[in-house]
């Protein structure tokens, strides 16, 4: 294990510091300053490797936690990174992006701060990265099958790389004009500079993974000719229908989806031309959502230079303390401050959006708001409690209800729950046979973190689908409920 006596010698997380904020709203470079080797292996000897690690349990890759921590102490970078790398595909993704329940279920939370798992994992890759340790691992020998994965997200990359090390021909399909899904276009530098997409693409490529960007299945291609073409088909496309808010003045001028604004700003920070780009330059900017989507609006519409940015959330302000209702080991629901709220803005709790209102040429201008009530069980605007907030550009970040359905439908014929997502089996299978389904397309809404580790199992399935037998790890089961969802 880890230093002995590390939890009694040191019992307080050490964090990375953000870069300030009037220097960091400059520029669109990731907000932490480069971390201390010291404070990492004192933060990774906390860790006790308990007879029971629930951080196991917390993490639905099954990550070997205590063992890299151990080696990470021990200044065994390489051997960490392996043992990283034996459960999760990608630690510069959710190293970065993940919210890290593991940290919620570390034993040693139950009295001190929990070990900061997720910096040491991002420290992991990122030393395993400088050093030259990120290696490709082709495979010894082609079985002949193909394989074609639609999407190239966390769920479709993570299956791609596990089945061309399977030694099957695996081609990713992605719309836009770049591979990356929404770590490419949704989520922004400041959380994730795209060096890393590109590190990781650049593996896969040199182990045989082909990519085609810039072709939509469903119109460039039907999905009956794909699966004419290959052997096994994934899907892979992610929850991408927006949750509408359709009150009076929805359709005005400068009222938009998150992603919409989102997908702009990237590819302008790419370099790319955006004709018409969105952006809350010289603007008073509301966001309606209090989740990750939402924080990213807010650190964007400050590097933007928006006059003001207001961030509005239907519920309660969540508390700063673990409630008693969810008790460790559960991932509590947490009041967090996330660097994007560091950055400025306001706050609100509890506010319904009533209505858009317009000013004379068809433009948004404010947002009539009122406090929440609960009414038989439901959260309404109360009476009387009306008030006008100035707004040029509003964003609606209130999550997804699922994959689109219009080819799938009308090419395959596939099934889709109740919660709008894909039907499949216990086995990630379609009810169309040879066609499985990964990630939130499958999953509903959830983490990055959920989506590599259905990927990876996905891959196991499709393995023994085409072989009979498989030696690919399978970490989970797939359910219709996102389990440690949270509202976005």
């Amino acid at each position: 294990m880890a230093d002995p006596k590390g939890f009694l010698k040191t019992t307080e997380r050490e964090l990375p510091a953000r870069r300030p904020v009037p220097v960091r709203i400059l520029d669109w470079k990731e907000v932490y300053e480069p971390g201390d080797s010291a404070v990492l292996r004192r933060q990774a000897g906390r860790c006790m490797d308990c007879g029971v690690p629930f951080c196991h349990k917390g993490c639905p890759l099954g990550n070997l936690i205590p063992e890299w921590n151990d080696l990470m102490w021990r200044g065994e970078g390489r051997a960490a990174i392996e043992r990283l790398h034996a459960t999760n595909n990608f630690p510069e993704f959710t190293g970065r992006l993940c919210p890290a329940p593991c940290e919620s279920s570390c034993v040693l939370g139950i009295n001190q701060p929990a070990v900061t798992i997720k910096q040491i994992e991002v420290s992991t890759i990122d030393e395993a990265v400088s050093n030259g340790w990120v290696e490709p691992e082709p495979p010894e020998r082609l079985t002949g099958k193909t394989v074609a994965v639609v999407g190239s997200g966390p769920a479709g990359l993570a299956a791609a790389q596990q089945l061309t090390r399977a030694g099957h021909t695996v081609a990713v399909y992605e719309r836009d004009d770049r591979i990356g899904g929404l770590l490419r276009y949704g989520i922004p530098d400041f959380k994730m500079e795209k060096r890393h997409i590109e590190m990781r693409l650049r593996q896969m490529q040199d182990e045989g993974t082909r990519f085609r960007a810039g072709v939509e299945i469903g119109t460039d291609i039907t999905w009956d000719d794909l699966r004419a073409r290959y052997d096994a088909v994934l899907i892979a496309t992610g929850s991408t229908v927006p949750r509408d808010l359709p009150i009076p003045g929805r359709d005005l001028d400068g009222v938009h989806y998150a992603m919409e604004y989102l997908v702009e700003s990237n590819k302008a920070v790419a370099g790319d031309a955006v004709a018409n780009q969105i952006t809350a330059e010289g603007k008073h900017v509301v966001v309606i959502g209090g989740g990750d989507t939402g924080a990213d609006c807010i650190g964007t519409a400050h590097r933007q230079r928006a006059l003001s940015v207001t961030n509005l959330a239907i519920g309660k302000q969540p508390p700063n303390e673990r409630p008693e209702n969810q008790p460790w080991p559960m991932t509590p629901t947490l009041f967090e401050v996330a660097s994007a709220h560091e950055e400025g803005g306001e706050r609100a709790y509890l506010a319904s959006t009533v209505e858009f209102l317009s000013n004379d040429v068809g433009e948004v201008r404010a947002l009539l708001v009122a406090e929440t009530e609960f009414v038989d069980g439901k959260r309404v605007p109360k009476k009387g409690t009306e008030r006008e907030i100035p707004a040029d550009l509003v964003l609606i970040a209130m999550g997804f209800t699922g994959p689109e359905q219009e080819t799938l439908g009308a090419q395959m014929g596939t099934s889709f729950t109740s919660r709008g997502n894909v039907q499949r089996a216990k086995d990630y299978q379609t009810d169309t046979p040879g066609v499985f389904v990964a990630g939130d397309a499958g999953r509903g809404q959830s983490l990055i973190v959920w989506a590599i580790a259905e990927g990876r199992a996905a891959a196991a399935a499709i393995d023994e689908h085409l072989m009979g037998v498989t030696s690919l790890p399978a970490p989970v089961a797939p359910t219709d409920v996102a389990i440690g969802l949270q509202p976005a």
